[in-house]
């Protein structure tokens, strides 16, 4: 049959391509003729053909075709030789790339791709986190509300995008053991009332407190570290946080991180937010940690194989009880009302903190804590300022919001440019 011919010809080819060559060099070196009209008769298929083998031609094994990817080349060129933006991971770019220059590929198709490209190949295997320990790790998996393992993803920096400002952002996680449902809390600082405040909103979101929380030796918790020989000593007010709660803390022996192996492969989550460094202003990188957060708890668990939100819904009536409001507020960094005036500001400390204009007139409210102000409208994080001798202090995005409304007509240059420059004469007179 005539569909058969091209696999005929191809297969024969395959077997007996090499013996053909080298009677086609015999033949040639004695002067003698090969029939060529015969074989292409034989096997069905133009004398050309057998020519053109005959001659060494190896049909490809693969049809090199344009990829869908082409179009992103440059694209992950430019993000890749950032200075401010960093990507430890292929799913943090793939991800990236989703959430703002609307990528539709599967995953493993994305990273077929990278791994095809030397140069993004090669960015991600020198950037490659490994872990070098030969200790075994041994599977733990416990029941409904019994352990929850506590760390904090530290130290990472951040090129802020409204001022430029490079800050180093600390994120507290904390994981139920069975459901592995995920809690991540942002900071300026690991100082202990920061823990404290933190965990103390962390059980709030979660309804509940887990039996035991699994930590290692941070000094806002130890005053004398687990190790093999000792117990390690838990410091006062941790102590008392603890009784406070109802829960038992079990410190990891020093130098075992293994042991806590669930919030531990939490972190490579958070490396997406290296991603958006110079990017964001701080309260637009305190969403994106949220929304991370949602992500991770609204997805297949690598670990068990379950998402982690549907798993919570069967645990979170297996957890203790929160203590009374009262004792919550024990730890909880204090909160104060304030009234956003025409001027969109609020006053603290006697000196005036911008908020966005939506919100004058209102009720906010603020912590202090980490040096800085935080403003919130509801639970809603709507500002933060570092606190400061100015009388007034403006974000550059509220009064750039502000002269917009009053200078209608003007483009976003100008009025940016206004904005500045009104707060240079402020920020003289006012100083």
């Amino acid at each position: 049959m005539n569909n058969s011919r091209p696999y005929r010809f191809h297969l024969t080819i395959k077997i007996y391509n090499f013996a053909f060559e080298n009677i086609y060099i015999f033949m040639k070196n004695n002067n003698l003729k090969l029939n060529k009209s015969e074989i292409a008769r034989q096997l069905n298929v133009d004398r050309r053909t057998v020519d053109k083998y005959l001659n060494g031609f190896n049909k490809s094994k693969h049809r090199s075709k344009p990829s869908k990817l082409d179009s992103y080349k440059e694209i992950i060129q430019e993000l890749l030789n950032s200075t401010t933006q960093a990507f430890s991971y292929r799913s943090c770019l793939y991800r990236y790339l989703q959430d703002n220059h609307r990528l539709k590929v599967p995953a493993p198709t994305f990273y077929h791709y990278l791994k095809s490209v030397p140069e993004f190949d090669m960015y991600f295997k020198k950037g490659k986190i490994s872990n070098n320990s030969s200790n075994p790790v041994i599977r733990y998996e416990t029941g409904c509300g019994e352990q929850a393992q506590l760390d904090w993803k530290e130290s990472i920096p951040f090129v802020l995008a409204d001022t430029g400002e490079i800050i180093t952002i600390h994120v507290l996680v904390l994981i139920l053991g069975y459901s592995r449902f995920r809690v991540y809390k942002p900071a300026l600082k690991m100082t202990q009332d920061v823990l404290l405040h933190l965990l103390t909103e962390c059980f709030e979101t979660l309804g509940g407190v887990p039996s035991v929380i699994l930590s290692d030796n941070m000094k806002t918790v130890m005053d004398e570290a687990r190790t093999t020989y000792k117990k390690g000593k838990i410091n006062i007010k941790f102590d008392a946080f603890k009784k406070d709660f109802g829960f038992e803390l079990l410190p990891c022996r020093a130098s075992t991180t293994e042991t806590k192996g669930k919030v531990e492969s939490q972190m490579k989550y958070l490396e997406e937010i290296r991603a958006y460094s110079g990017k964001l202003n701080l309260i637009e990188l305190y969403e994106l940690i949220e929304r991370i957060n949602s992500r991770v708890n609204n997805s297949i668990c690598q670990g068990n194989g379950k998402i982690p939100l549907i798993e919570f819904s069967k645990e979170k009536n297996s957890l203790l009880p929160l203590p009374h409001e009262s004792v919550r507020n024990q730890y909880r960094i204090k909160t104060i009302r304030s009234k956003v005036n025409t001027a969109g500001m609020i006053t603290v400390r006697s000196n005036q903190y911008s908020v966005p204009r939506e919100y004058i007139g209102k009720m906010v409210s603020y912590q202090l804590y980490d040096s800085n102000i935080y403003v919130y409208f509801n639970t809603k994080l709507i500002a933060v300022h570092t606190l400061s001798n100015r009388k007034l202090n403006y974000s550059v995005d509220h009064y750039v919001d502000t002269i917009a409304c009053t200078y209608i007509g003007k483009s976003s240059d100008e009025v940016l440019q206004m904005a500045k420059h009104n707060l240079d004469i402020i920020g003289g007179m006012y100083e």
